[in-house]
C-alpha cells in the first residue's frame, strides 16, 4: 500500500478538498478561519500549503464566520458547505450559537475548533477549561448537544474514520446538520503515513429515499377522500430540488399551497395556487383555508409552532395531517399519516397514482383580497410620520428585480417579510427563523452572496440585530462580495417591545429610551458602516430610500442605507395567535386582562392533533 507522510492537519485539508457533490463541484467552498494558538501552527500551515485548492477566508468574528458558512449551505440547497476553524477557548465557544442555528435548521457546516493538548504535557494550556471531576472535558464539549456528529481527534489516524463519518452526516438528507471535529492542537502537527487512496476524489451523490409502498397507499387514500386539502411547503422542498415538482403536483390536482418561513419562494408569489405564508405570520388567505382544511399535507416541514399557530390553527372537524418528510422524526409528529421519503420522488409517485384526481377549487377572492391588503400596507406613505417596516419592505421590493435574494433573521422583520415579500423565484427568500438568531443577517448575506454571486443580495436588518453583529460587513468589502444592507432604526428591540405590550406589560428595557440610561443613545449607523469600508447613507423618507436603492444597485461594493422607522406598528392583516405564556399573578390590570384573553385562547389549542 502506497502512503504519503503528512501532518494530521495537512491530511484533513487534503481529504476535504477531494470531496465532490452530485453536480461535480467541490462539496466545500473553502474554510473560514480565525487563527489562535490552538490552530495557527497546525491547520494554519496546512491551509496555507493547499492554497486555492481549498481556499481560506478570513472573518472578523467566529460566530459570524460560521453564520456565513451556514448561509452558504442554505443558499446552495445543502449541495455545498464550508468548514470553519477557530482556536480553543472563546474562539471555539463563539461558534456554539451558530452550531445550534445549523442544528435547528438542518444545515451542513463542518466546525473544526482547536482543542487542548492530547498529550496533556502543558496542562493547563492557555484558555483550557479544567473539569475537577473529568480530565477528558474541554470547552468543545459544549458542541455535543448542538452537533449532529461530534468527535475529538486525539490521534492522527482517527481521521481515517472520523472524516468519512463527518461527510456521511453532512451529505445525508436526514442526519444533515453541523459536524464538530475538535482537533487537539498537538495532534494537528503530528505526522502519519497516510494511504494514498484516502485522498482519491470521492463524489457524494444526493440520496433520494423512496417511501414505503404502504405509506404511499395511505397517502393516496387520504388525498382522494379529502374535500379541502392544503399543502404546507417547508424548507425540504428546496433541499430536494422539488419546487417545480410541487408546482406541477399542485396544479395537476388543484391543491392550494401555503409556505413556511423556510419554504417561502418554493412557488412564485403570483402563482394562482400559492395562498401565501401560513401561521402566526401568515396570510389571511392561507390561514383561512388552513382553519377549514380536512387534510393538511405537510411537505418537508418540521411543523414549528409559528407554522401551526401553536397548534391552534387547524380547526377543521376530523382533520388529519399527512406528513411527507425524508426524516421519520418529522414525518411521525402529531399522529400524522407518515410518508418517509424524498419530497421530489414522493410527489412523482403520488401524482402518478392520483391520475387526474382534483380537489375542489378555493375561492380566488381569498388571495385577491390578501394581495390587496399587502399592496395597501406596502404602498408609499401619504403622511410625514416615521415609516413602518411594511412601507420599507414595499420600497425595497419596488427597487429590486425578480432575481433578488432578500436576507433577514429574528425580530419583527421576518414576520413582516413572511407576510409581505413577493418572492418570484426559488431561493429568493432567505430568512433564518428556525433559531431566530439576531446577528445572522449581515454574515448570512455574505454567505448567500458567495453561494449566489450572480444574484443581488439585499439584507434587511433592525438596529438591534445590527448592533449584535455587523463585523462581516467589513469582510464583504474586503472580499469584494457586494451586499446591500438596509438598516431599519427603530431605536431598540421593537418586536419584543410590541410583544411585551401585547401581553399586558409596560414598555420596559427593549426600546433604548425606556432602558436604564444616563445619556440618550444616538448611534450614527451610516458613519459606522462607512468606517468599515461600505458606501453608506441615511435617508429621511420612503421616496429617498427608493432613490438610494437605485444608487446601491449601481455601486461596485457593499452599500448600507439607514432609515428611521416607527417601532410600534406591525401589519394587522393576517397572522394568528401564538402561545406566549402570560403571568397568572400581577398587580397590573393590563396583565390580568391579557391573562384572561390568554386562557380563552388556550381553549383552541389542540396539541394532540
Amino acid at each position: 500500500m502506497k502512503t504519503v507522510r503528512l501532518t494530521a492537519a495537512q491530511a484533513m485539508v487534503r481529504y476535504l478538498s477531494c470531496q465532490m457533490n452530485s453536480d461535480g463541484d467541490p462539496f466545500f467552498g473553502g474554510c473560514w478561519a480565525i487563527f489562535g494558538h490552538g490552530n495557527v501552527a497546525g491547520l494554519g500551515e496546512a491551509l496555507h500549503g493547499i492554497g486555492d485548492d481549498f481556499p481560506t477566508w478570513r472573518g472578523h468574528n467566529e460566530q459570524g464566520m460560521a453564520h456565513a458558512a451556514i448561509a452558504y449551505a442554505k443558499a446552495s440547497n445543502r449541495k455545498r458547505a464550508m468548514t470553519v476553524t477557530t482556536s480553543i477557548g472563546p474562539g471555539a465557544t463563539n461558534m456554539v450559537t451558530a452550531a445550534a442555528l445549523a442544528h435547528v435548521n438542518r444545515l451542513p457546516v463542518l466546525l473544526v475548533p482547536g482543542d487542548v493538548f492530547a498529550n496533556r504535557a502543558p496542562d493547563p494550556v492557555l484558555q483550557q477549561i479544567e473539569d475537577f471531576g473529568d480530565g477528558t472535558i474541554s470547552a468543545n464539549d459544549c458542541f455535543k448537544p448542538v452537533s449532529r456528529y461530534f468527535d475529538r481527534i486525539t490521534r492522527p489516524e482517527q481521521l481515517l474514520t472520523a472524516l468519512p463519518r463527518a461527510m456521511a452526516v453532512l451529505t445525508d438528507p436526514v442526519e444533515c446538520g453541523p459536524v464538530t471535529l475538535a482537533f487537539c492542537q498537538d495532534v494537528q502537527a503530528e505526522a502519519y503515513d497516510w494511504p494514498e487512496n484516502f485522498f482519491v476524489q470521492k463524489t457524494w451523490k444526493q440520496v433520494r429515499p423512496r417511501a414505503d409502498l404502504d405509506q404511499i397507499d395511505a397517502a393516496i387514500a387520504a388525498i382522494k377522500v379529502a374535500k379541502k386539502p392544503l399543502i404546507i411547503a417547508g424548507g425540504g422542498v428546496h433541499y430536494a430540488d422539488a419546487c417545480d415538482d410541487l408546482r406541477d403536483f399542485a396544479h395537476r390536482h388543484n391543491i392550494p399551497v401555503a409556505e413556511t418561513q423556510a419554504g417561502k419562494s418554493a412557488l412564485a408569489w403570483d402563482d394562482a395556487l400559492n395562498l401565501g405564508s401560513i401561521g402566526v405570520t401568515g396570510a389571511s388567505s392561507a390561514n383561512a383555508v388552513a382553519e377549514e382544511a380536512d387534510l393538511i399535507i405537510a411537505l418537508g416541514t418540521r411543523l414549528q409552532d409559528f407554522t401551526t399557530g401553536s397548534w391552534a390553527l387547524f380547526k377543521g372537524p376530523n382533520h388529519r395531517i399527512l406528513s411527507i418528510n425524508v426524516a421519520a422524526y418529522d414525518a411521525r409528529k402529531h399522529d400524522a399519516i407518515s410518508v418517509v421519503g424524498d419530497a421530489k420522488v414522493t410527489l412523482a409517485e403520488l401524482s402518478s397514482a392520483l391520475g387526474e384526481h382534483q380537489a375542489r377549487s378555493v375561492d380566488p377572492a381569498l388571495k385577491k383580497s390578501w394581495i390587496e391588503a399587502v399592496d395597501g400596507v406596502t404602498a408609499l406613505p401619504t403622511g410625514n410620520a416615521l415609516p413602518t417596516d411594511a412601507q420599507v419592505i414595499g420600497a425595497v421590493q419596488r427597487s429590486t428585480d425578480d432575481d433578488t435574494i432578500v436576507v433577514c433573521a429574528a425580530g419583527g422583520l421576518p414576520g413582516e417579510l413572511h407576510k409581505l415579500w413577493k418572492a418570484a423565484k426559488p431561493n429568493g427568500y432567505h430568512v433564518e427563523y428556525g433559531f431566530s438568531c439576531m446577528g445572522y443577517e449581515i454574515a448570512g448575506g455574505l454567505g448567500v452572496k458567495m453561494a449566489r454571486p450572480d444574484r443581488e443580495v439585499v439584507v434587511m436588518v433592525g438596529d438591534g440585530s445590527y448592533m449584535m453583529m455587523n463585523s462581516e460587513l467589513a469582510t464583504s468589502v474586503m472580499l469584494g462580495h457586494k451586499i446591500i444592507t438596509v438598516i431599519l432604526d427603530n431605536r431598540g428591540f421593537g418586536c419584543i417591545n410590541r410583544l411585551q405590550m401585547a401581553t399586558g406589560g409596560e414598555s420596559f428595557n427593549n426600546l433604548l429610551d425606556t432602558a436604564r440610561h444616563v445619556e440618550p443613545s444616538a448611534i450614527d449607523f451610516a458613519a459606522h458602516a462607512g468606517a468599515m469600508g461600505a458606501v453608506s447613507e441615511k435617508v429621511a423618507s420612503i421616496t429617498e430610500l427608493e432613490d438610494a436603492m437605485e444608487r446601491a444597485r449601481k455601486a461596485d461594493r457593499s452599500y448600507v442605507i439607514v432609515i428611521d422607522t416607527d417601532p410600534l406598528p406591525s401589519t394587522e392583516a393576517g397572522g394568528h395567535w401564538w402561545d406566549v405564556a402570560v403571568p397568572e399573578v400581577s398587580v397590573r390590570p393590563t396583565v390580568n386582562e391579557a391573562r384572561k384573553n390568554y386562557e380563552a385562547a388556550l381553549k383552541n389549542q389542540r396539541p394532540g392533533d
